[in-house]
């Protein structure tokens, strides 16, 4: 199970019609309390679609009672009528369950520009509630899946309670969040200021260092919403815990389903004065196209990581840098050092050591390399 596996969930994905195959496209995840604390977080783009706009105003009392998710058509600059419409799919969802609307969150993926057709999407909200189970999760999950060639789920254990998660996302991957739609639920008691707390410190970590092609999209949401089923209280500590390592292993499985990619690149800045810079620099390096090009033909070109870093604010001596690949050394003081022959860049996994040699914080950005198959899967995904 995924998202269902903590207590107090049910669950369910269904075809609404939404895309052309027929395939699942409309999911809804229903938290049955006894608590109904929530917190969330949402793309840092300025152009957002109407679901954003809707579900921003949800989430303000922290209280969410469901989600409602559809694939197939992103309702992202479709005008007045994509918001009502956003609008009405959550009247429908409340009608439903004999809540109120602003409880509900609403999140849509797919085509910017795409007005969805509503009827369908009202549809899809009835056979959905007529299917919620408590092992809907899976079902849910494959609903929200656009370009992914797998759902994405998860399910961290406590002592007594649990996270589950589901999320969608292929292309698009950069902060912030990543292009994404994430649902996380727990059975723990955890009061909404604290899940808003414990949700901000695992998606830093996580989703915001998924760097895949430097493109943020208009509609990403990650929500978690506490049921406290279990009846358990875990510290604040161990529950952030529990979540940055959902949030993480979710990351990864976006980062492995990246469209087209061929490698995973794990570029890690070491001895940066600070956090932020380090996280700048490793950046710089993720959204490098000379250098995710250089990867894809397994060829370990660092002068392309010092190019990059050039770019950047942090402080380092330009004549002072080392940078391994793989664990070889290829460059020690901004000259050749080992012997780049020795880079195998055969595998998926690929690491970047850069060390600055400016103070004690590191950070680590997740990227894929450039792949002939990613510029096909972008130049004809609209048809």
């Amino acid at each position: 199970m995924t998202v269902t596996a903590p207590a107090g969930f049910a669950a369910a994905g269904v075809p609404a019609g939404l895309k052309s195959t027929g395939a699942k496209d409309l999911a809804l995840v229903v938290n049955q309390g006894p608590n109904f604390d929530s917190a969330s977080v949402f793309t840092a783009n300025r152009c957002k679609a109407n679901p954003i706009l809707w579900s921003q105003e949800v989430v303000k009392d922290g209280v969410v009672r469901a989600v409602v998710l559809n694939s197939g058509g992103a309702n992202c600059y479709t005008g007045a009528e994509g918001f009502q419409t956003t609008h009405a799919v959550a009247e429908q969802v409340a009608g439903k369950l004999g809540i109120g609307a602003i409880d509900v969150i609403v999140c849509s993926t797919g085509l910017i520009g795409l007005s969805n057709p509503r009827q369908n999407l009202l549809d899809g909200v009835d056979a959905a509630h007529a299917a919620l189970s408590e092992d809907g999760g899976a079902e849910a999950a494959e609903a929200i899946m656009t370009t992914d060639s797998v759902s994405k789920n998860v399910v961290v254990e406590g002592a007594g309670w649990s996270i589950g998660g589901m999320a969608k996302g292929a292309g698009m991957l950069a902060p912030q969040l990543a292009t994404m739609l994430v649902v996380l639920t727990t059975d723990a008691v955890v009061p909404a200021a604290d899940l808003d707390r414990a949700l901000r410190a695992a998606t830093r970590v996580s989703f915001d260092r998924l760097d895949s092609d430097g493109c943020m999209s208009t509609n990403d949401t990650v929500t978690v919403m506490a049921s406290g089923a279990s009846g358990i209280t875990p510290s604040l500590d161990d529950f952030t815990q529990a979540l940055t390592q959902a949030c993480t292993d979710l990351a990864m499985q976006l980062l492995k389903d990246a469209e087209g990619a061929d490698h995973e690149i794990a570029i890690t800045v070491l001895n940066a004065a600070t956090e932020d810079e380090a996280v700048e620099a490793a950046r710089s390096v993720a959204r490098s196209n000379l250098f995710k090009a250089a990867v894809f033909g397994n060829d370990p070109n660092w002068g392309r990581v010092l190019a990059s870093l050039g770019t950047t604010q942090a402080l380092f001596d330009p004549a002072d840098l080392d940078v391994a690949m793989n664990g070889v050394w290829v460059c020690r003081k901004s000259t050749p050092a080992e012997d780049p022959a020795g880079v195998d860049l055969t595998g998926r996994d690929v690491t970047v050591t850069i060390d600055l040699k400016s103070g004690t914080e590191r950070a680590t950005v997740w990227t894929n390399d450039l792949t002939h198959a990613y510029v096909h899967e972008n130049s004809a995904y609209s048809s």
